[in-house]
């Protein structure tokens, strides 16, 4: 929590744009209940977070996803910029998972009560369990997308860790496909126990939806597993090649 808020305060661009949008956010909340105008809110908030930080963020894939369509959305998770590049790039109406203590931080733990996000509480996994269950229902009800970080939290060093089932559990659940994404380059931006962000490029790539038709509670490890495989895939290619243009 206080590596989060030295980031927030490195820059006073940074926090004068999160005060800014944070205070749209919660005043737009009074009007729409349903978080989607937040939501586009906080869109605006990731774009200008990414400009005045300095970071290119290069799209690919986005044709594998429909924009109405409902998804679970499984990335890698290297950096606290992760959320402010897909945010700002994936054109869904999607919510997320996040660990409760961001739900205390002025402005952002507002937004996201206000938005819908969902809480989960890592140290209690009956209540983790009821976390996904909530978000499988969410998808439903509302027919939007769920954004998680199977990993379960940021990586140290950047290689990507073994993956937990709950995007699994949730978009079997849900019935909706799970899409994984790959974020290149987050790492080196804002690695973790870093409170500097650094200019420079990003790729965020959107891979080709895995459907769970038929699929029961008892497929998600498989599931998981298959996931963990293409995004493991798709960053070493990626890493391999980002060293040889450095």
């Amino acid at each position: 929590m206080a590596r989060l808020r030295a980031y927030l305060l490195s820059d006073p661009l940074i926090i004068l744009c999160t005060i800014l949008f944070g205070t749209i956010s919660l005043l737009v909340s009074f009007f729409d209940k349903t978080g989607d105008t937040q939501i586009r809110v906080a869109r605006w908030w990731s774009r200008m977070l990414l400009a005045v930080s300095g970071i290119r963020v290069t799209v690919e894939g986005l044709e594998h996803i429909r924009p109405n369509g409902s998804y679970v959305l499984a990335s890698n998770h290297a950096s606290y910029m992760d959320t402010p590049v897909v945010m700002g790039n994936i054109p869904l109406q999607f919510r997320f998972l996040a660990k409760r203590g961001l739900f205390d931080i002025p402005f952002i733990g507002t937004h996201l009560k206000q938005a819908g996000h969902i809480p989960v509480p890592r140290e209690d996994p009956r209540a983790s369990v009821k976390a996904m269950q909530t978000a499988a229902e969410t998808i439903q009800q509302r027919r939007i997308s769920m954004l998680v970080f199977p990993e379960g939290g940021r990586s140290e060093d950047g290689v990507l860790r073994a993956f937990k089932e709950g995007g699994a559990y949730i978009a079997i659940r849900a019935g909706v496909p799970l899409v994984p994404i790959v974020l290149i380059g987050t790492h080196r931006i804002l690695p973790m126990h870093s409170g500097v962000v650094r200019s420079g490029p990003v790729t965020l790539r959107v891979l080709p939806p895995i459907s769970t038709e038929g699929m029961t509670l008892k497929d998600r490890g498989k599931l998981t597993e298959q996931v963990h495989g293409v995004i493991a895939s798709e960053l070493g290619m990626g890493e391999a090649l980002a060293s040889e243009t450095a």
